[in-house]
């Protein structure tokens, strides 16, 4: 049985037209792209993601990871891990001519999608280091984790099943992390200058951007 009849059975004739139309991850990109910044604070399926038509960069990596698959990529994402001053950040990954890439939803304009050019997983990661900030104006990524295939949750229904979403955050807390910067490194960052605060924000929707408590 094909790993997808589960989330095809149900589809609508537009709902169909829309997945056969995701056809490169450029293309997916442009379809996360076109749906709304969720700031719902729960977990949606890639089902889910398309019925509701909205989607968080969580929501949207597992979407994207689900729509790579479609198109012969392995399903993989990868958390991108913060200061403890803004929120982690979910890619979705694919390799070709052994290079990586990667989809993402982002309230962001800098953290979304990358083009296969990156020859390392850490390179790939940096590239997202100057537009990593927060509203305080500090660049806040710290670290990544290892590739998570969301193959091994197909018995869980992941594509389908919203109760599953929760099972994967929590093993993506649980995998091996990779820190790219120090102590001493930290000191030294500068802020954000203001234009590239600002191109950063653009279209961005104020109430799924991470606010400093403290």
């Amino acid at each position: 049985m094909s790993a997808f009849a589960d989330f095809d059975r149900p589809l609508s004739v537009k709902e169909r037209a829309i997945i056969s139309g995701l056809t490169s991850p450029a293309v997916i990109q442009v379809f996360l792209d076109s749906i709304p910044y969720s700031t719902d604070d729960f977990y949606r399926c890639p089902l889910r993601v398309l019925r509701d038509g909205t989607a968080h960069c969580f929501d949207g990596a597992m979407f994207a990871a689900m729509a790579l698959r479609r198109i012969g990529y392995p399903p993989l994402i990868l958390d991108m891990l913060s200061n403890g001053r803004d929120d982690e950040h979910l890619l979705a990954l694919f390799k070709d001519a052994g290079c990586w890439g990667a989809v993402a939803k982002s309230n962001f304009v800098g953290l979304r999608f990358r083009e296969p050019v990156y020859r390392t997983i850490r390179e790939l990661v940096m590239s997202y280091f100057e537009q990593y900030y927060n509203f305080e104006r500090e660049k806040t990524l710290r670290g990544y984790t290892g590739p998570l295939n969301l193959k091994r949750f197909d018995r869980l229904n992941w594509m389908t099943a919203d109760e599953t979403m929760e099972l994967i955050a929590k093993r993506t807390d649980e995998i091996r992390r990779v820190m790219l910067i120090d102590a001493e490194m930290q000191k030294r960052l500068s802020p954000v200058d203001e234009r590239s605060y600002q191109a950063g924000l653009i279209g961005a929707d104020p109430d799924g951007i991470y606010k400093s408590k403290g």
